[in-house]
């Protein structure tokens, strides 16, 4: 058997996701604020990134139950494989956290003033 597949990506480590939260707080039910993605479908043992923060600079939103906030890292928005770099912050009923880059690819997002955050690189099995 192969090595487990996953994603890489960053933390949030529980003091930075309580500081955040009490300065964007979660519009839907369920609190997500868990992690950034930089690359989906990984192997195990896949390199982590070097990076160990970033700068949240926006916040998206689609009224009908996704809430995320959009991340700098390395002094750009825009993952290498496509997409914005950012945390899912709350989702409503019946929505998933994979929903986040659509809603943010359709409606943009808006900026915020700037916060630093601290991360922590880690590879998340799936």
């Amino acid at each position: 058997m192969g090595r487990s597949r996953g994603y890489v990506g960053w933390a949030l480590p529980e003091a930075e996701r309580a500081r955040l939260l009490a300065r964007f707080p979660a519009r839907y039910a369920h609190t997500v604020a868990h992690h950034v993605t930089l690359a989906h479908g990984v192997r195990a043992g896949h390199p982590l990134p070097t990076e160990r923060g970033g700068t949240v600079l926006g916040l998206a939103d689609d009224g009908e139950g996704v809430q995320a906030l959009i991340v700098a890292i390395a002094g750009t928005t825009e993952r290498p494989g496509g997409g914005n770099y950012h945390i899912t912050w709350s989702l409503g009923p019946g929505r998933r956290a994979v929903e986040s880059n659509a809603v943010i690819a359709r409606l943009g997002w808006t900026p915020v003033e700037p916060v630093t955050v601290r991360l922590e690189p880690r590879f998340f099995p799936l």
